[in-house]
């Protein structure tokens, strides 16, 4: 079976801030994520997910989120942008580009329904959408008590 994605998809971010805001959701830290947001803020790794994170239980264990507003809204989001857009967490950094919506064309064309950037833009090759999906494996949620 061909991957739907064997000649490359077009991207480009539009800077609409749809995926930052708009819908409740989770942006999962990993320990890499979580150092580079407390260099950014010049928190303590304590002070920093007492501020900005929220627990999410998952049953056997809890994992660690970024903190939304209650028009759902990343906490990180102002009206200039991300204001860490350059520690910004991997879940961010890799967008659209996640195992879920890479599963298969359908997924890919009802996320593009969302984002003006899908489809348009530079051509990723699937060499480099396969790298960003295994460096996103490799890299997963940090989990806390």
């Amino acid at each position: 079976m061909d991957c739907f994605y064997e000649q490359g998809l077009k991207f480009e971010c539009t800077g609409c801030g749809y995926c930052c805001s708009s819908e409740p959701g989770y942006v999962f830290l990993s320990d890499i994520d979580a150092k580079r947001l407390t260099a950014a803020t010049g928190l303590s790794m304590a002070q920093f997910l007492e501020v900005y994170c929220r627990k999410i239980d998952m049953g056997a264990f809890k994992l660690v989120s970024l903190k939304e507003r209650e028009n759902f809204d990343c906490i990180f989001l102002t009206e200039a942008g991300c204001s860490v857009y350059d520690a910004r967490p991997e879940q961010c950094r890799t967008y659209p580009f996640w195992a879920s919506i890479m599963e298969n064309r359908e997924n890919w064309d009802e996320e593009a329904k969302s984002c003006p950037g899908i489809g348009k833009g530079k051509i990723h090759t699937k060499r480099e959408i396969d790298g960003i999906l295994s460096s996103r494996r490799g890299n997963g949620p940090m989990m806390v008590d």
